[in-house]
């Protein structure tokens, strides 16, 4: 069997991976998605090709022999931006933790070193190389033991001899002549002005080198034209020539022995080492890396000597610990214990150490703590410091992290399988409150995400009732609508077929019916069916809207009806999980269900909310739904003097804005005019551009423009405002919010423009969303704390959108809906007031 040599052009991946990888960041800042994304394209490759030798060549920034044969060689080439460049070394690090050789020489590019280590294979008889590269000026080293790995969009082919010569009509080495007759420009190699790629192919596929286009010069199939060029030109093509060819023999001084590849996980501590230190924490568990603590040498524990060893102990011994913190953490039949002098592990009952629970405990994941406490009815006496949320605080990623992710981020190692990690959370807390303390955002976490917790934790012990024999009727009447819809967009296709099928929908609205396709398609692809497709061809023929409402039955059908049914415990109460480390705006999430994805501004999403309902005739529900808080933020956050007058006279802002935009009095202004007028002011807002607003309204573009542009002319301030918070966010790479919870954002840096915009967007309203999202946890404090001073049969059941919703009891009703419409207005203090809309009734229909 032959083996194989695997030879990667760093510089080529590296950039294609920076490109294809959106924007990612360590905690503190530095750029790793082309790190990540090299790290994708090898582990693919390697597993597919199986190496038994590896090399990786990148270039020098030193002038190579073709810049000094020929000074404009390149010379157009813009420099990387910084942020792919810093991550140069941090390639060359993680390779060398893997045991891949990296090869560089000066005077030399990395094409010359990859065809010089490919030709090592010549000197062996069983042997083979493989060379991944997204250039293909490499396809010119083909030969029958050496292959090209040629990485595209979609995926990467490997070109031999055969699928080359198929492909371009010459042998590989054919590529350099066609280069010498075509150029390069983004090489800056001038070829023959005026000979296409067209003309070259040609011209090397007849007469098959430069050297034989110039010797039957007077051929007649060399048409006039370009026998003059070639004559012209001659001089440039032989230079273009040289330029084009791969040096194969650079002095490089490595034997393929040195590249021998024992496997990925070969070194398998110092890979680790280097994944944790860049936060690749996911190729960590891709791959399977688990060092125990002193391969790793953990910053929390030191060597393996330092390792803390954990005694069993009773609960007298926990309760006989020093003064001072006390971190938890949960092992298999019990807990583990860690202050500053001792580690313990108990394995009794919770209630025994009880008196623990009024020193200031650490932990991860407080919430869930609450939860195994309650169910021995204890609770701490003032909220546990969390790592988890101190770690989304300090940088919120996007998704809930692990313990140990959490743990390798901070201390540089995650733990062993199974090891305590207590000990572990009391220097993680050290290091995040430094942190926290040096960025001004520690308040953030001990005012609003700590006391949060436990309010959290009982809302989902509590749950939501829902109307269990109603939502089976809601559900069998959304399947009946939804099979309405389907008869009818049969009845229209003229066919019967599997509307549930792209592929088969898209033959019958585009290839049936002729409504025309809004995309670009490629020759034997399936059409494209999504919402933004149908959404561009909805007035061209009915069935198209009716196809639209059917996946909306369907939808809500699944998503919510029989989602709601299965996840109803036997009393009909529902328990959502309320996610508060996840988003990067500071806003809750929820989960199974999901209830933050009820639609609010559909009759069939509000229809929906009659299922949700009390625990018994004797309770209420009481609805408190904050009104426009983010324009009442944005009036705040800009000093626009103009809105603020607006909402301090209680105006309708919707039917001011629509007065001064469209030019008519107030009592003049009709629901179609607010309702453009709402949607340009949410618009501004989230970064809305002419077209996209156009689009929504459908309206032309100049409208659109003039609708944005009237809309800043009433609120001048509040372009300056947003327009200096992009700006701030790409200076400090970050957005705060009145609090002082930072949003950071690296898409503003990122080489793509739609990664940017979206960057922008969010930056424009993330101060005003996080804002709100503080406030709204604020209150859900404050409410819980005021319910609970005042003894009243009241409690949260839920928070969605920007609604806190309570179940009360009726004698007990009027005072909690003061309670809650008294703290929701006063949770912070703003130039403009917080006003909120209260309702009562027995559903949640109630508004």
């Amino acid at each position: 069997m032959m083996k194989k040599l695997l030879i990667v052009d760093g510089n080529s991946t590296l950039n294609r991976a920076f490109y294809g990888i959106r924007p990612l960041t360590t905690r503190d800042g530095l750029h790793t998605n082309a790190l990540f994304g090299l790290f994708q394209i090898l582990l693919r490759q390697i597993d597919s090709v199986k190496p038994d030798y590896m090399a990786v060549t990148f270039d020098l920034p030193a002038p190579t022999f073709r810049k000094k044969l020929y000074e404009p060689y390149k010379a157009n080439r813009k420099p990387s931006p910084d942020e792919l460049r810093e991550q140069f070394p941090y390639a060359k690090e993680c390779l060398a933790a893997m045991g891949i050789k990296t090869l560089e020489l000066e005077g030399y590019e990395a094409d010359d070193l990859q065809g010089t280590l490919a030709q090592l294979v010549h000197g062996t008889e069983d042997t083979e190389a493989y060379i991944l590269t997204g250039d293909r000026d490499l396809l010119q080293l083909i030969d029958d033991r050496i292959r090209v790995l040629l990485i595209g969009n979609k995926e990467t082919l490997c070109y031999d001899t055969a699928l080359f010569t198929e492909k371009y009509g010459f042998p590989p080495r054919g590529l350099i002549e066609a280069k010498a007759l075509m150029g390069d420009s983004s090489d800056n190699i001038p070829g023959v002005a005026g000979v296409g790629e067209k003309t070259a192919y040609k011209l090397i596929a007849d007469f098959g080198t430069l050297d034989g286009v110039y010797d039957h010069i007077d051929s007649p199939t060399i048409t006039k034209g370009v026998r003059e060029k070639l004559l012209r030109d001659r001089e440039a093509a032989y230079l273009s020539r040289t330029l084009a060819t791969i040096d194969t023999k650079a002095p490089i001084g490595t034997a393929l022995a040195e590249l021998a590849f024992a496997g990925v996980c070969a070194h398998e501590a110092e890979l680790y080492r280097m994944l944790t230190k860049y936060e690749l924490l996911q190729l960590i568990t891709r791959l399977g890396l688990r060092p125990d603590c002193g391969d790793t040498c953990c910053v929390s524990c030191g060597s393996a000597e330092d390792e803390p060893t954990y005694e069993e102990a009773d609960a007298a011994r926990v309760l006989a610990l020093p003064d001072g913190e006390v971190a938890l953490s949960a092992i298999d039949g019990g807990i583990a214990l860690a202050t500053e002098e001792a580690t313990l592990l108990y394995r009794g009952a919770l209630a025994e150490i009880a008196p623990l629970l009024a020193r200031p405990l650490v932990v991860y994941d407080a919430k869930a703590w609450y939860h195994t406490l309650s169910a021995s009815d204890l609770r701490p006496t003032a909220p546990p410091f969390d790592i988890l949320l101190a770690a989304y605080v300090d940088a919120p990623m996007g998704a809930h992290p692990t313990e140990s992710s959490i743990l390798a981020a901070y201390l540089g190692a995650i733990p062993p399988e199974g090891a305590p990690t207590a000990h572990r959370l009391l220097a993680a807390k050290k290091i995040l409150t430094e942190r926290l303390s040096a960025a001004g955002t520690l308040s953030v976490l001990e005012r609003i995400e700590l006391p949060l917790a436990p309010v959290l934790a009982d809302m989902e012990a509590v749950g939501f009732r829902v109307d269990v024999e109603g939502l089976r009727a809601f559900d069998r009447a959304l399947g009946e609508a939804a099979d309405l819809e389907a008869e009818a967009i049969t009845e229209m296709a003229g066919i019967a077929f599997n509307i549930n099928s792209p592929k088969q929908l898209g033959e019958v609205l585009f290839d049936r019916l002729g409504i025309p396709y809004p995309k670009k398609k490629k020759e034997g692809a399936a059409y494209v069916t999504d919402a933004d497709v149908l959404g561009a061809v909805r007035h061209h023929h009915p069935i198209v809207e009716t196809v639209l409402e059917y996946r909306r039955l369907a939808k809500f059908r699944s998503t919510f009806a029989e989602g709601l049914l299965r996840a109803a415990d036997p009393s009909g109460r529902v328990h959502s999980e309320f996610k508060q480390a996840v988003t990067t705006t500071g806003r809750l999430s929820s989960s199974e269900p999901n209830l933050q994805n009820i639609p609010i501004r559909t009759e069939l999403g509000r229809q929906f909310r009659k299922h949700f309902i009390t625990k018994s005739a004797d309770y209420v529900l009481i609805d408190a739904d904050y009104s426009q808080i983010e324009l009442r933020l944005l009036a705040h956050m800009s000093g626009d003097e103009t809105m603020i007058a607006a909402y301090r006279e209680g105006a309708d802002i919707h039917t001011r804005t629509a007065s001064r935009a469209f030019g008519v009095p107030e009592e003049a202004v009709t629901p179609e005019l607010r309702s453009r007028a709402k949607a340009v002011s949410f618009g501004i807002v989230y970064g809305i551009s002419a077209f996209s607003l156009a689009a929504d309204l459908g309206i032309s573009n100049a409208d659109a423009k003039r609708y944005i542009e009237t809309y800043y002319a009433e609120f001048p301030s509040v372009r300056s405002y947003l327009d200096g918070v992009v700006a701030a966010a790409k200076e400090c790479g970050y957005t705060e919010t009145l609090f002082g919870r930072r949003r950071y954002i690296p898409e503003l840096k990122a080489p793509q423009y739609p990664t940017r915009q979206f960057g922008e967007r969010a930056a424009r309203n993330s101060p005003l969303q996080g804002t709100a999202a503080d406030i709204i946890k604020l209150a859900m404090i404050a409410v819980d704390r005021r319910l609970r001073e005042e003894g009243l049969d009241a409690r949260l059941v839920l928070q969605v959108h920007d609604e806190l919703i309570l179940e009360a009891h009726k004698k007990d009703a009027e005072r909690a809906s003061a309670i809650l419409r008294e703290e929701m207005e006063n949770a912070a203090t703003l130039s403009v007031p917080l006003t909120v809309e209260v309702s009562v009734g027995a559903s949640w229909f109630c508004k």
